[in-house]
């Protein structure tokens, strides 16, 4: 697994805060039958004796998305160990999303964990949030939204980074034309990504919006362009559902484009091995819900702010087929 350069600095500085988080959990993670049920998953320690909190999170998540189940995968871990009832609701435009972040502030909720993938949209109910005195963290998405929104930190890959980290690996790659494909017209950090591409990318990119709700039609749209461009030679999806659509869409095409991807799963893992994929970049999403419930817990019980107010970074990090024994069994379980 391979670092991007430009990032390795504060990428590191991420991992050092989730081991240091890690080590102040381990004197308030959950206990008994429960931690033994979830040793595998990253539980163990005593369960916390903190006040009860109510945490949620809404994200811009489209149904079927599985990078989100990883973010609440570790979202809940945090939360079973620090004595949280932890809540989520997603829905990917940005009205709806506002209305979800209401309904928590209606509840009174403890903190608030958010996506910023539209961050015009749920702009003002933030503002109320924290009118309101209820701390948010921002993950994943829309990171210098999150300080002018009022936001305790932002936990996350910088998305432009990521997307130069791509173009560079497709330069080395040898690449000459790449398609990047974005599931979701109106995302910042989809378009961030394909623009990170770009930059760095010594030779043409072009972009394809797909409905990505819609994977038929994501799949039918990506084997069009491939069938009318010959010239393409890698794709680049944006989220690891729509890798497996670009491997279908490829072959149906007869096209000798390398497909590679954002995100990790179990499929793009297996994906990797069987060399369908040449590379994907993992931002880590477990850690990014991980992180932030435990952000608001320490900010609660004990004053801290981690990253010092800046962005905490949980990638990139390119993968390749050489990564794949030691990810397995993590993908299996679904914490990578």
């Amino acid at each position: 697994m391979r670092t991007n350069r430009k990032a390795a600095g504060r990428t590191a500085a991420a991992l050092l805060t989730a081991c240091a988080l890690a080590l102040v959990a381990g004197c308030s993670g959950s206990g008994g039958k429960d931690s033994e049920d979830k040793a595998d998953d990253g539980g163990g320690g005593t369960a916390a004796k903190t006040p009860r909190m109510k945490i949620a999170m809404v994200t811009h998540s489209g149904e079927g998305d599985t990078f989100w189940d990883i973010v609440q995968s570790g979202a809940k871990v945090a939360a079973a160990k620090d004595n949280v009832q932890f809540l989520y609701a997603a829905n990917k435009e940005g009205k709806e999303q506002a209305q979800l972040i209401q309904s928590y502030i209606d509840q009174d909720v403890d903190g608030l964990v958010v996506s910023l993938a539209k961050p015009e949209a749920v702009k003002a109910v933030l503002a109320k949030a924290t009118a309101a005195g209820i701390p948010v963290v921002t993950i994943n998405s829309g990171a210098e939204f999150s300080e002018p929104f009022g936001a305790l930190g932002h936990i996350g890959q910088d998305e432009a980074i990521a997307g130069e980290a791509v173009g560079e690996e497709l330069n080395k790659r040898g690449r000459k034309k790449a398609l990047c494909v974005i599931h979701e017209q109106g995302n910042v950090s989809l378009e961030e990504r394909c623009a990170g591409v770009k930059k760095a990318f010594e030779g043409a990119v072009e972009n394809l919006n797909i409905e990505g709700t819609n994977m038929p039609a994501s799949t039918s749209s990506i084997e069009a362009k491939l069938q009318s461009a010959k010239d393409i030679d890698a794709v680049v999806t944006l989220g690891a559902p729509f890798a497996a659509a670009s491997v279908k869409a490829k072959e149906s095409a007869g096209s000798g484009a390398e497909i590679n991807t954002f995100d990790l799963n179990a499929d793009v893992v297996k994906q990797l091995k069987a060399k369908e994929i040449g590379f994907a970049v993992d931002q880590q999403p477990y850690l990014q819900g991980y992180l932030a419930v435990d952000e608001l817990w320490l900010d609660k019980n004990n004053g801290n702010v981690i990253g010092g107010g800046k962005p905490v970074l949980t990638g990139p990090a390119l993968v390749t087929e050489e990564d794949v024994p030691a990810l397995e069994k993590f993908t299996a379980r679904g914490t990578r």
